[in-house]
């Protein structure tokens, strides 16, 4: 295939002139790169993204922002952070300040034609508006065929056969129908033609479910094959500078959605044509950089491309020309609430090496989230648990996590080895943590405000302004009892319990949030003060902690009360919290009337991430079939 692509790119000829370069990209949407080919996977079947590899140049440290595909795209289409712009909680649509936009915008109004192939999913309030500003055309008819005579142009293609919903969420009757009769046999991969991952139990049922994976991905790439062979047909490829690359980890547990590596790390490829190869600062053909890149690199990189002026707001890199801008040492990632499903993770990156702070870990990391408990490979490795049948290293996942990961990528690429534990890595895990702790005061992370204050910011004015009010966000002070927890020992324990009568409700809620990881619980008495709590959060989370102690009538009260709020943010953390609890089933009844209501109101009126909570923790707790109706 490599000699058919090549012998096309060299008898094509450019039909029209132009002085800027042509700019396309291709997504694998849900894509870990340890699945490909040109990464090193024998097994793999990726001929067209392994060809990209070897034409162009091929990135070890390519990471995404988010771990899921909304806040992913909230950074890709803003270039700002998501924990700046408080995007991060995934399917949350909160405004933004009107002075960001997505950046295509910016190329269009260079006189660039701007074509989007079809997914959005950006993340933000009044999206219609921002799409309309961006595309000149974003359908799924959209491509660079319909720009004028000799006009450059910016098209993004987004494949949605490598999407989780084909590798692991669709029944497999619906997968073997888009993608295995879909696929030539050559480009088959069989139950038992690749090494599983060893985090998976390696049985007939799970390799099943793991080579959809494998199929799907080849299913992609001929997609995107094609496109190619169309942009050289029509003379466009050498003017055209291609970059290939996952929007965040695999739509797999343990990958999609986790705050850990594995959730960020991605493909990503760059090919040029020789017209412009002088733009590559790695050179051209089979390169391999280990230089990092994060996704609010790309927007100032195309708009560099393009000789447009970028936005102040915009502080990636420029990653290729004259105006490239220096490597950086480190690269800092989030990950946030996955549908209903509530968590905070920040990652720090340098190097070979990976540090994850998890601020909930007594939240496993396979948590319970309907769009993931819906596949069939989940509830097998949930059976599979139950009857005793997976390893200590395949049981982590369905374990309470530490409060601080840190793993050598080279050496260990699936992050099973917690380097965090090891003495011999105290300095190097010292730097992180102060690291983590300067980025996230500089940048001022937004989303260690409960969600339901960022959802009441947003009625009138936007996260992304409010995060710099320090009199209104001290976050240095929440940061000090956010930062404690997980941690276990007698001296957390104190703080925690001393900051309950702090005058801030968001230090209270670290304080709450931390003591929720404690072994220990006797502190039940010292929470009942904060039933009383102005703060609503605040009175949620105590509740459930004292209800798990004791039981308590009083408790159980304030957390049905919760359950029925009318703000989907109060109903969905009283719900989250007691989904994790031994005593869980004494509100079954009241959840599933919760859920009942609900299913009668129509769509709009629902509570969107209580309603899907209220259907999780039904399954949770006595089994049964996940509907999205």
């Amino acid at each position: 295939m490599k000699k058919t692509l090549l012998f096309l790119f060299f008898i094509s000829f450019s039909v029209f002139s132009q002085d800027r370069p042509n700019i396309l990209w291709l997504t694998y949407e849900d894509t870990s790169p340890e699945f490909i080919g040109a990464y090193g996977n024998e097994d793999a079947k990726t001929p067209f993204m392994d060809f990209m590899a070897e034409e162009g140049v091929r990135f070890t440290g390519a990471f995404s922002t988010g771990s899921v595909c909304s806040p992913s795209r909230s950074a890709i289409i803003t270039g700002v952070k998501t924990f700046e712009l408080g995007t991060g909680n995934h399917r949350s649509n909160y405004p933004i300040p009107d002075y960001i936009h997505g950046f295509p915008k910016y190329l269009r109004d260079a006189g660039y034609y701007t074509s989007n192939n079809a997914k959005t999913d950006y993340n933000v309030a009044n999206e219609a508006k921002m799409i309309a500003n961006a595309w000149d055309e974003s359908s799924n008819k959209a491509g660079w065929w319909n720009k004028k005579d000799g006009q450059p142009f910016f098209s993004v293609f987004n494949s949605n056969s490598c999407h989780q919903s084909r590798t692991m969420t669709l029944p497999f009757e619906k997968y073997k129908e888009m993608i295995w009769d879909q696929l030539p046999d050559s480009l088959k991969t069989g139950d038992n033609d690749f090494e599983m991952p060893s985090f998976y139990e390696d049985s007939p049922e799970m390799r099943k479910q793991m080579a959809r994976v494998y199929n799907s991905l080849s299913k992609t790439n001929l997609e995107f094959q094609e496109l190619y062979i169309r942009l050289v047909k029509e003379g466009l490829a050498e003017n055209t500078i291609i970059f290939s690359f996952g929007d965040h980890g695999e739509g797999m547990p343990r990958m999609k959605t986790n705050g850990i590596g594995l959730g960020h790390r991605v493909p990503f490829t760059m090919w040029f044509p020789e017209k412009y190869k002088h733009l590559s600062p790695w050179g051209q053909g089979g390169i391999v950089t280990d230089e990092m890149i994060d996704f609010v690199d790309l927007a100032p990189t195309v708009l560099a491309l393009a000789g447009v002026e970028i936005p102040t707001y915009m502080k990636g890199r420029v990653l290729l020309g004259e105006n490239r801008t220096a490597p950086r040492e480190y690269l800092y990632l989030s990950s946030d609430r996955s549908d209903e499903s509530y968590d905070l993770t920040r990652t720090v990156i340098k190097g070979k090496y990976a540090y994850t702070r998890i601020f909930m870990p007594y939240i496993q990391e396979l948590r319970h989230l309907m769009y993931m408990d819906m596949g069939e490979i989940t509830a097998q490795i949930r059976n599979d648990f139950k009857e005793g049948k997976l390893n200590e290293t395949q049981e982590m996942m369905l374990k309470p996590r530490a409060a601080e990961y840190l793993f050598d990528l080279e050496a260990d690429p699936w992050e099973l080895n917690n380097l965090a534990e090891n003495k011999d890595y105290k300095t190097v895990l010292t730097d992180f943590r102060t690291k983590l702790k300067a980025n996230i005061l500089k940048e001022r992370d937004v989303l260690f405000l409960p969600e339901y204050e960022i959802d009441k910011i947003s009625q009138k004015g936007t996260a992304y302004e409010f995060r710099l009010d320090k009199a209104k966000y001290p976050l240095e002070e929440i940061y000090e009892l956010a930062s404690l927890a997980g941690f276990k020992d007698k001296g957390t324990l104190k703080k925690q319990l001393k900051a309950l009568k702090s005058k801030n409700e968001f230090v209270r809620y670290w304080a709450l949030m931390g003591l929720k990881s404690q072994e220990n619980k006797t502190f039940d008495n010292q929470l009942l003060s904060v039933l009383d709590d102005t703060y609503e959060p605040n009175a949620i989370l105590a509740a459930a902690m004292i209800y798990e102690i004791n039981g308590s009538e009083l408790a159980s009260a304030v957390l049905r009360k919760a359950i029925n709020s009318p703000h989907d943010h109060i109903s969905n953390l009283a719900i989250q919290q007691i989904m994790y609890q031994e005593n869980a089933s004494d509100f079954l009844e009241i959840v599933a009337a919760f859920e009942a209501k609900q299913k009668k109101l129509k769509a709009k009126e629902r509570l969107f991430n209580a309603d899907r909570s209220a259907s999780m923790f039904k399954y949770v707790l006595s089994g049964g079939v996940i509907s999205e109706n």
